[in-house]
């Protein structure tokens, strides 16, 4: 921590990358990227600002509505009382005990989308977990808004956990660079994505090596409705969203019509391929998957999608899926056909070959590491089994006791009356807000551990105010990324914030029962990160990597461990191609199962036993005069998620958010870049600022997620939050995942 008023500048890591602090008294003044980046994310810059904003909730904070007694009246317009801690405390133990004694564990729902901190111990959302589950369990939830559906699917296609499919068991960007021919990128590989990882990605080399494969002659195509999901010099396909599936489709059709499958691989390496081609060749039902089928579909010419297919097939290809395809209706099926497309050309397994799925979605894919284990904070055993998708989290809310599907199970939702939430801002990551709003009104209790008056916190009953990760120590360190880092604390907490963890020891302590014992296990701050940082180091060491001491760290402020692997590496598929009996994947079949007798025997119409295009509701094939747009809403560029937004929001023309539209769309609207918007559906609206480009597909407008969301009672969203507009409903019965790119819009100049 500074001392006095001189300057004192240190390194620290975020979800973003590394950068230097500059700091004088109590105040961060500065800060700028990590000189050992090579492309550094700019959001560094906009630190100060936001670490003393305005917005900074200062002292504990409880509803007025919900302290007299009107529980579920005024959630997100009501006024706030200010508390002092103990007090505040004391009535958050009283009402967790009311409610776990009254309604049971399975009554509340413990929520975190884990992107508050970097930190490995101070992880919200392995705080939160942590203490629900000494306070007897909760109701978690399953996967991400990000990766949600593919990580229900894709078990069923290769037998493996979808993240640790993506994270250990891809090839590196170099292998790539060394070995393949050609890059089908469906959805594109933005490297603006990159720019940020879980935990952090240190050297952002994303876009330094698309340059050097373009340079070295590799074929880059970017499949999608938006030309900046890739770098200049990749060729553009501009598909109609959400007719992924169709195009595969077809290039599947002209690889078996021509004779290009690789007939020989499918027979050894995968099962249900005879189950598959009747539909695929229409034999099934009367409809061939032909280019001319597809053509109309997709938005693009048959010819372009048979001169494709013999490209993909005449060498090294690797086909590369977005996480974004999977985030809509149907989005199980893009992620089965693309590996089903990549068993047809024989080339999984192979260096450099098959199908990669994230590539620049985050920073770390392409970064092949030695693994290191520890450094983890134990969140200890949930005695509630109960689990539900993520993005059904207003679904569960609406739907007390009401049955539903997920992957083969059928149950009820929960009756939840409390929640918890540490961590995240569901009012930014979920569909429909406006129907999350009316949801999110039915528990009697919201608890909120923030930085920030967030809409998230704007909604609660109960509000502690947390640090930041420059007013506690830490220590950073990715499994995506070969930097170790000291996060000292920087400045004292800003007005009367604390640490998750003492926020949670604070309650645990005043609440029945042995929940501080539990939770705290006697120990500080300091004496877990310490011991979290003594078992890392020495299993570090057995394992011949050398890392400095905690106390050589403190010094050091950071490391660049030797754990870089170069070459191609074994992977989960590369040894089943090697040895495909001992090495056996995972599914029913020990195989990639092209066709599923699992997933068919669940007997779900909106995701059947094999691969199959099925179009959304909502997609240009629905357009109407009321709504004649398809909506896209990728990541923001200038921050992750929503983080940061209150500081970089003050920034002059920052809001609201810039809506992308072609100029055959704007020119019969009267729209001009620049100009204010209205874009609307029957779920909502939201005001935007128009950049009129040639850089999108007509028909299509795409507008960045991360605006926070407005205030209740308005007609509009002031700043442009695209989840006003998009589809709370499941990608299907199978995975619930989000569907967040099923969305029309109309979009109009803003009058007045």
């Amino acid at each position: 921590m500074a001392d006095g008023s001189q300057r004192q500048t240190r390194v620290t890591s975020s979800h973003w990358g590394a950068f230097e602090v500059d700091v004088e008294g109590d105040r961060i003044v500065a800060a700028r990227p990590f000189a050992n980046d090579p492309n550094p994310h700019a959001v560094p810059y906009v630190i100060p600002a936001a670490v003393h904003h305005a917005t900074r909730i200062q002292r504990p904070a409880i509803r007025r509505g919900w302290l007299e007694g009107r529980r579920k009246e005024g959630r997100g317009s009501d006024e706030f009382v200010d508390l002092p801690w103990d007090e505040a405390l004391e009535i958050a133990a009283q009402e967790l005990d009311r409610v776990r004694r009254t309604h049971g564990n399975e009554a509340i729902f413990g929520g975190s989308y884990g992107w508050s901190s970097a930190g490995r111990f101070h992880h919200a959302q392995s705080q939160v977990h942590r203490f629900l589950n000494a306070m007897g369990g909760y109701i978690a939830s399953f996967g991400s808004y990000s990766t949600g559906c593919a990580q229900s699917i894709m078990p069923h296609v290769f037998g493996e956990n979808f993240l640790s499919l993506i994270y250990d068991n891809q090839d590196s960007w170099e292998v790539i660079h060394d070995h393949t021919d050609t890059i089908v990128m469906f959805g594109g590989i933005n490297p603006k994505n990159s720019q940020v990882s879980m935990g952090g990605v240190t050297e952002h080399g994303t876009a330094g090596w698309i340059a050097k494969l373009l340079a070295k002659g590799t074929y880059c195509l970017n499949v999608g409705p938006q030309r900046v999901d890739a770098p200049e010099g990749c060729d553009w396909l501009p598909l109609t969203p959400a007719s992924d599936t169709a195009l595969m489709l077809a290039l599947a059709y002209v690889l078996e019509e021509e004779g290009l499958t690789d007939h020989a691989f499918l027979d050894r390496y995968s099962t249900g391929f005879a189950r598959f081609r009747p539909y695929l060749m229409g034999e099934s039902d009367g409809t061939p998957k032909t280019p001319e089928w597809a053509a109309p579909i997709c938005g693009c010419d048959a010819g372009t999608i048979r001169t494709l297919a013999r490209r993909m097939a005449a060498g090294r290809t690797l086909i590369t899926v977005a996480w974004s395809l999977q985030r809509g209706e149907h989005g199980e099926q893009p992620y089965w056909m693309s590996a089903v497309l990549a068993a047809m050309l024989g080339q999984i397994g192979l260096p450099g070959g098959g199908v990669g799925y994230g590539y620049g979605a985050i920073g770390g894919v392409g970064k092949v590491l030695r693994r290191m284990g520890g450094m983890t904070l134990p969140q200890g055993d949930n005695a509630v089994s109960t689990v539900i998708p993520v993005a059904r989290i207003a679904d569960m809310l609406r739907n007390p006791g009401q049955d539903y599907d997920f992957n083969g199970r059928r149950g009820p939702y929960p009756d939840i009356r409390l929640i918890y939430w540490a961590g995240g801002n569901p009012f930014h990551h979920h569909q429909d807000l406006n129907a999350l709003h009316d949801a999110w009104q039915r528990p009697e209790t919201i608890l909120v551990n923030e930085i920030w008056w967030t809409p998230t916190a704007k909604r609660a009953d109960i509000v502690f105010p947390a640090t930041t990760s420059y007013e506690r120590e830490d220590i950073g360190r990715s499994s995506m990324d070969e930097y170790l880092f000291h996060m000292p604390q920087m400045i004292p907490p800003v007005a009367e914030a604390r640490d998750d963890y003492d926020i949670f020891a604070g309650i645990a302590a005043r609440m029945k029962g042995d929940v501080e014992a539990v939770f705290t296990e006697g120990l500080s701050s300091t004496e877990w990160i310490e011991a979290l940082y003594a078992d890392y180091h020495d299993r570090a060491q057995a394992d011949g990597i050398d890392v400095p001491t905690l106390e050589a760290l403190r010094e050091k402020n950071w490391v660049r461990l030797p754990i870089i692997l170069t070459g191609p590496q074994e992977t989960v598929l590369s040894r089943f191609r090697a040895d495909p009996e001992g090495a056996a994947l995972k599914t029913p079949s020990g195989r990639i199962e092209i066709f599923s007798e699992t997933i068919d025997g669940f007997g779900y119409d909106d995701c059947p036993g094999h691969p199959v295009w099925l179009p959304p509701s909502e997609w240009l094939g629905t357009a109407s005069e009321a709504t004649p747009l398809h909506l896209v809403s990728p990541q923001p560029g200038d921050k992750l998620h929503s983080q940061l937004e209150a500081a970089l929001a003050d920034r002059p023309g920052a809001r609201p958010e810039t809506l992308l539209i072609h100029p055959a769309d704007a020119a019969p609207r009267g729209i001009e870049s620049g100009m204010l918007l209205r874009v609307f559906n029957a779920r909502g609206a939201v005001r935007a600022r128009a950049q009129v480009s040639e850089d999108i597909r007509p028909g299509v407008v795409a507008l960045p997620t991360g605006a926070w969301f407005g205030d209740p009672g308005g007609n509009i969203d002031p700043h442009g939050n695209p989840n006003v507009l998009t589809k709370d409903v499941g990608t299907s019965r199978l995975a619930q995942g989000s569907s967040a790119h099923t969305a029309l819009v109309q979009v109009a100049a803003q009058e007045g």
